[in-house]
């Protein structure tokens, strides 16, 4: 049963709906626990900026956004120039990173017909009000395939729900969400789940816990295979690791605080980080280029941060302290520039993009 499957007098509370569930039923995993969560939370309400939940790149400093823009004008430009291009945004908050890229790219003539895949209402609103002209789309199938796709996803893959699973006495078992009187706890699932961990775990000490994230590479791999028929270069950002490791990275957000992900069902951001080397492999698969994945601070400075920053401040002095401090939350080791990850792709007859590596 899911919160949608719930009698019209039942209580809205998602806590509630979830411990009558378990009662119910008993454990669920930890994937229907986070999926309807954050389906909950991000129909709701707007949770960005200083008055909601937590704060993304292209809120701190337009120079995120602007930079995004120029890389993809440039692979744009050296790649033909093809008039017709879609830009698709996974995510796009409330459309910031859109207008600044977009505006960036403007300057090499690069004007894409915008796409947007979103269902809250409440961003739809808010994406309305910065790039006009834009369509919306509750996933990537409604997305036109005649021409190259130009697409960014900035923290959209952290939300999509993961399973994880545990070592123990008996062998690997679903990570569940159970119940210890009221209080929602973690549950080791009854049954076998060896048969879905990779070969290099199976002998892991218990105690163990991996993640996987069915949705996250359920989208890579559509967005392989439609880059790879259409043409065209994605980037994908988010907070992760470039390497597969063990351990749950569940967490929760509220009001710019990290509290409980059993606390507030429904009303709190729950993500995971993202586990880039599987999403890698996973676009290998359909042979689309991995032009690479670094991090998010060697990524913008490559891309010259540093310069656009020392311009902007040029331009308006009084900005200047302001300015440096949002490109130190951007590139900083100690802020967003070690710990987020960013990772380029492009179809097989398109250039490699900067800031990476030869691509492979």
């Amino acid at each position: 049963m899911s919160v949608e499957d719930e009698p019209a007098d039942a209580p809205r509370d998602l806590g509630a709906i979830f411990r009558r569930l378990i009662r119910n039923t008993g454990p669920i995993s930890l994937s229907h626990f986070m999926g309807e969560s954050n389906a909950r939370y991000y129909a709701a309400k707007d949770p960005l900026g200083s008055e909601g939940d937590f704060v993304t790149a292209p809120e701190i400093s337009q120079m995120f956004g602007e930079l995004i823009g120029l890389w993809l004008a440039d692979l744009w430009v050296r790649a033909g120039r093809e008039e017709y291009v879609h830009y698709v945004e996974l995510g796009p908050g409330r459309g910031t990173l859109a207008k600044d890229a977009l505006r960036a790219a403007r300057r090499y003539g690069l004007g894409p017909q915008v796409h947007f895949v979103e269902t809250s209402n409440a961003l739809k609103d808010c994406q309305a009000e910065a790039v006009s002209g834009a369509l919306w789309h509750d996933d990537l199938s409604t997305v036109p395939m005649d021409a190259p796709m130009l697409l960014v996803a900035n923290e959209f893959l952290d939300a999509l729900p993961v399973r994880q699973m545990v070592r123990t006495a008996e062998g690997w078992r679903e990570r569940m969400v159970g119940l210890d009187g009221d209080d929602f706890t973690f549950v080791a699932g009854g049954q076998p789940m060896d048969s879905a961990v990779p070969s290099d775990w199976q002998e892991a000490p218990e105690g163990t816990i991996i993640e996987t994230n069915p949705g996250a590479a359920a989208v890579m791999y559509e967005i392989a295979g439609r880059l790879g028929d259409q043409g065209g270069a994605a980037l994908i950002v988010d907070y992760g690791y470039a390497e597969t490791q063990a351990g749950s990275t569940l967490q929760a957000v509220r009001a710019h605080r990290k509290l409980s992900p059993f606390a507030a069902p429904g009303e709190a951001d729950l993500t995971t980080h993202v586990d880039f080397a599987t999403l890698a492999n996973i676009a290998r698969s359909r042979n689309l280029r991995v032009l690479g994945v670094t991090t998010q601070g060697d990524f913008l400075r490559s891309l010259g941060i540093g310069m656009r920053t020392e311009n902007l401040a040029a331009r308006a002095p009084q900005y200047k302290a302001e300015l440096g401090a949002q490109r130190d939350r951007l590139i900083a080791d100690d802020e967003m520039g070690q710990l987020f990850k960013v990772m380029g792709l492009a179809a097989p007859d398109w250039p490699g993009g900067a800031g990476f590596e030869a691509p492979e």
